[in-house]
């Protein structure tokens, strides 16, 4: 997929604003008085579309609610377009339309425009939904990928790959002794905390397809850096842990929905983490590693056994179709 956009997509639409990579763009609008405007937009192909913890409504919500918060926006509007595959169930998708309404009344955003397709029976899978949304960046935010520097720690702000396993058991009709269920939540009220705690922010991720090893991947890339996690360091559920032996898949590639990433100046490591354990959504956040100045673009793990080793992003789908 990097390949594609960089190959394809890039060249042919690149600019200032896509070059940037980051989860949505940020720029300058006159008129605008103080701030910034930041886009983006996602498209949600989840299967199933209900699981554990959400529904592909919820999902979009969120997840482009998180795409903004990323680069420390808040929420202003979204768009929602929705492609319908005919038979799909009336009931069905009026659960997912009530699990966006409420997903957007709980973020403090409006759906302010949207647009509804129907395609022949066989040419899709029930329902797609694409989203745009639009937000404001307060004066004096500068979030990026590109913004790590090397002594900077890295933050994660609970445990990692819950989404991610909770479609694959649905999906897979696997059942577990276990509970598993998304983590999917909209994260604009967490990040609003910690921009105002006084720490020192370079860069905010959120960890959705390749999860958590892919995401550090492309912030090492975009910022000219290495980093370096310690595997006993990262929080994973023992219902995930225990799943992922079972199945052979890397709790480190597992999809996250509402947990983010963070890069921040290593003074500023206790507040943010006080900031983030206060909060619901961030009471298992820890710090897993550091930034480096070498060698860039890569991710060395730290073994739980006291070995290295590269942590490459993710070569294909381990999961796919979890967004």
């Amino acid at each position: 997929m990097h390949e594609l956009v960089q190959d394809l997509f890039l060249r042919y639409l690149g600019n200032s604003l896509l070059a940037a990579r980051d989860d949505a763009a940020v720029w300058p609008v006159p008129g605008l008085g103080t701030g910034r405007l930041a886009v983006t937009t996602d498209s949600y192909v989840v299967s199933p579309i209900f699981f554990p913890g959400g529904d592909i409504g919820k999902l979009a919500v969120c997840g482009t609610v998180n795409d903004l918060a990323m680069v420390g926006a808040e929420p202003l509007a979204l768009t929602a377009g929705f492609i319908l595959e005919e038979g799909l169930s009336l009931s069905d998708l009026e659960q997912v339309v009530a699990s966006m309404a409420e997903a957007a009344r709980e973020a403090g955003v409006a759906v302010a425009a949207g647009d509804t397709k129907v395609v022949d029976r066989g040419k899709a899978d029930q329902i797609f939904i694409n989203t745009a949304g639009v937000g404001r960046v307060r004066d004096g935010t500068h979030l990026s990928g590109a913004n790590a520097r090397p002594g900077d720690v890295v933050l994660v702000s609970g445990t990692v790959g819950e989404h991610g396993l909770a479609v694959l058991s649905v999906r897979e009709g696997l059942e577990f002794s276990f509970p598993l269920a998304s983590d999917c939540a909209a994260l604009n009220e967490l990040v609003a905390e910690m921009l105002s705690c006084g720490g020192v922010l370079r860069c905010l991720r959120d960890p959705t397809r390749g999860g958590l090893a892919t995401t550090l991947n492309e912030i090492a890339l975009q910022s000219g850096v290495g980093i370096e996690i310690e595997e006993s360091a990262v929080p994973v559920s023992e219902g995930v842990r225990a799943a992922c032996e079972l199945l052979g898949l890397d709790p480190l590639y597992a999809a996250c929905e509402g947990r983010l990433v963070a890069v921040a100046s290593p003074e500023s490591e206790g507040v943010l983490l006080e900031t983030l354990r206060r909060n619901r959504l961030g009471r298992q956040a820890a710090r897993i590693g550091r930034v480096t100045a070498g060698p860039t673009g890569r991710v060395i793990l730290e073994t739980a056994y006291g070995g290295r080793r590269i942590l490459d992003m993710l070569s294909g789908a381990q999961l796919p179709r979890i967004c």
